[in-house]
């Protein structure tokens, strides 16, 4: 077999890179991309990825327009705050059957996900819920209310406000 020789190179024409050199280089490139990744990794390493959730306690003032035994629920929270003659309480109103937010109606509360009913005062008027919701502890200071979304308290438990 014979090779034709092609046009003539010209001095100012680059070597022709061999495939090993180029592969060589392919190597060190992808190597030193990966630790500067790395490196932008670990940087990242000292900072905290998890948010901070809202406390549990919370002030709480209740509307002058709020009707006696009208829920109120504080915007982001899930509890609802009523004021009767005998005091304020307040009422989780996450449903004891599967975690979903009830909902104020003109009964009580009602559950979106399954249907479950309660009272006023939490207590399950239909199933599928088993328990009825919890009361949480409320306690006033300096002419505010503070409800502790952490803590239960005994059902029918109220504080002067």
């Amino acid at each position: 077999m014979t090779v034709k020789p092609g046009p003539p190179r010209s001095r100012l024409d680059p070597e022709p890179m061999p495939r090993r050199d180029l592969l060589g280089l392919a190597a060190i490139w992808t190597t030193v991309s990966a630790l500067v990744f790395a490196l932008f990794g670990m940087l990242r390493l000292p900072k905290a990825a998890v948010l901070p959730s809202p406390s549990k306690k919370f002030r709480v003032a209740l509307p002058d327009a709020l009707a006696p035994g009208e829920p109120y629920v504080p915007p982001g929270r899930q509890v609802a705050v009523f004021r009767d003659a005998q005091g304020v309480y307040a009422i989780s109103i996450i449903c004891t059957h599967l975690g979903c937010v009830v909902k104020p109606t003109a009964e009580g509360f009602e559950c979106p996900c399954h249907g479950s009913r309660f009272a006023r005062d939490g207590a399950v008027t239909k199933g599928p819920a088993p328990r009825a919701l919890p009361w949480l502890q409320v306690s006033a200071a300096g002419g505010r209310l503070i409800v502790d979304e952490g803590t239960a308290a005994k059902p029918g438990t109220k504080v002067q406000a």
